[in-house]
């Protein structure tokens, strides 16, 4: 299985882990347990504490911890720029990061703020623009971007609200980027995620009753773990995945099918 991943020492970004319930978190296990060389972003200081307890606490290796501020396109390209220079080759980089004002998310949508509406769109769907661009002049052996998405970029989530819309740009911005870095034989995919009690889950309103009835109601009857959306990710990350691009994948027990 190793040979058909062939993802051992591949250089690998993972951009967004919180804690340790964060899917990002999820995907770097897998990834790291397929022998990928990872290297971590973080925004803020107190996250580089909060990281680096996490991968001593689990034993996962970093090749690097560096500071991206993905709302800032010198921090993206001074990021990008200290990793490609050190390793010379990216091979993925998987994008899980999602951000909006918590008054955005706990009024009605058609409250939303025209500052909050553009932050959202800037930290959650823009950033995966200016990350792809930062770093494919390092993406030089083709390669493979994932994003995380959620089935509320398709439809409507009560309480999701703005982080919705930034979702479905997220996707739709998947798909162009695929159409723009084809050529390079880098894939663009995104993982849309089911429901997974993460920090940033916890600010949104519906999110109980939304585990509920995806308990109650999808072919599975259970939602998913970070260790299956982590796995999946493995696979889109890796060579079993080669003739995939543009696409958006659903982990989430198969509640996107239904007409509920």
């Amino acid at each position: 299985m190793e040979d058909l991943l062939q993802l051992k020492d591949k250089n690998i970004v993972i951009m967004g882990v919180a804690n340790e319930r964060s899917i990002a978190w999820g995907v770097a296990e897998s990834l790291s347990k397929a022998g990928a060389n990872l290297f971590f972003t973080y925004r803020k200081e107190r996250s580089l504490k909060k990281l680096n307890k996490l991968l001593d606490t689990n034993e996962v290796e970093a090749k690097a911890v560096i500071q991206c501020d993905v709302n800032n396109d010198e921090s993206i390209a001074h990021a990008f720029s200290e990793i490609g220079e050190d390793v010379k080759v990216i091979h993925g980089i998987v994008h899980s990061i999602a951000f909006a004002h918590s008054e955005d998310l706990n009024d009605d949508f058609v409250n939303t703020s025209r500052d909050g509406f553009a932050f959202a769109q800037d930290t959650s769907a823009y950033s995966l623009v200016a990350v792809a661009r930062a770093a494919r002049p390092y993406m030089t052996e083709g390669g493979s971007i994932i994003a995380m998405s959620y089935y509320g970029a398709e439809r409507v989530v009560r309480g999701y609200n703005v982080m919705g819309v930034a979702k479905a740009t997220l996707e739709a911005s998947v798909k162009y980027l695929a159409a723009d870095l084809g050529e390079d034989n880098i894939r663009v995919n995104a993982i849309s995620a089911g429901a997974i009690r993460t920090l940033a889950a916890k600010g949104v309103p519906s999110f109980n009753e939304v585990l509920n009835k995806i308990e109650e109601n999808a072919p599975l009857k259970r939602n998913v773990t970070k260790e299956e959306v982590g796995d999946m990710t493995l696979a889109m990350m890796s060579h079993l995945s080669r003739g995939v691009t543009g696409e958006i994948v659903y982990v989430d027990s198969g509640y996107n099918i239904l007409g509920i």
